[in-house]
């Protein structure tokens, strides 16, 4: 387990999904503007999607996860501070025992474990190597308010609609792309990327929507990852949010630890 309790601390799934990092074009895409059968477009669904993103200085979370692969399952408790847009912190917790820790910025990512007495401190080039995946300060952010992981004005989406949900999907250098919006909210429900030719597929559920004052924020997040190797399966459930608190953010790796590369 230790060598999860890293992996949870730096973004909780997406180091499961090994995703193969996409190049695409570097030219601005423009919406699509087509339109379903009521006439409503791609951009007016963005539009108002974008409304709904969590207006806070700071954000506290007490949470709870469960996490779970072929070979083993764990409990941990966590604690999630975020600095919007500048800096998260993540303390994983057993029986009221901080085991990880992890400080997350847009520039760098550190974390420590206490199993193995080891730390990590790099940016994201090497963590983007390591993971295969295209990882970066505002997918992790997003991630964890239930807001897409792409910027979803930057690609063109076909609109299938339902009696209460609108879904987004686009098809990119043979990587499918799914974004599920409720209806009368447009709050993300699913968002799912998807490799058929190598076999790996990353699924986020996120249900229980509060409305605060601040915005929509989803109390619990379940994600699926699929890869050749076997299936990981982490479900988030958020306790209590605080808003707009003077927060602290301390780190700092326990003296003996073990300096961690990533090549």
């Amino acid at each position: 387990m230790s060598r999860y309790l890293g992996f949870i601390v730096l973004v909780f799934c997406l180091v499961s999904c090994k995703a193969k990092k996409i190049i695409t074009d570097t030219k601005p895409i423009v919406v699509d503007t087509i339109k379903n059968e009521t006439g409503i477009t791609t951009a007016q669904i963005i539009q108002k999607q974008v409304h709904t993103k969590m207006d806070f200085s700071t954000l506290y979370l007490r949470s709870y996860i469960k996490y779970k692969d072929e070979k083993q399952s764990q409990n941990v408790s966590a604690e999630i501070k975020i600095k919007k847009d500048e800096k998260i912190l993540i303390s994983i917790r057993f029986l009221g025992i901080t085991m990880a820790k992890g400080l997350i910025t847009p520039t760098s990512v550190q974390y420590y474990e206490k199993i193995n007495g080891t730390y990590f401190d790099g940016d994201y080039r090497s963590l983007i190597q390591w993971l295969g995946t295209d990882l970066d300060f505002n997918k992790i952010q997003n991630l964890l308010l239930g807001q897409p992981i792409d910027d979803l004005s930057k690609s063109n989406y076909k609109i299938i609609e339902t009696s209460n949900s609108y879904q987004l999907s686009t098809l990119e250098s043979k990587t499918e792309k799914m974004f599920l919006l409720d209806k009368s909210q447009i709050a993300l429900i699913k968002q799912l990327i998807n490799q058929p030719e190598q076999e790996r597929k990353m699924e986020i559920d996120y249900t229980n929507f509060q409305n605060y004052a601040n915005g929509f924020l989803p109390m619990s997040l379940l994600i699926n990852a699929q890869q050749t190797k076997g299936k990981t399966e982490i479900s988030v459930e958020y306790n209590s949010p605080t808003y707009n608190e003077e927060l602290t953010f301390p780190y700092s790796v326990p003296d003996g630890y073990e300096r961690i590369f990533i090549n």
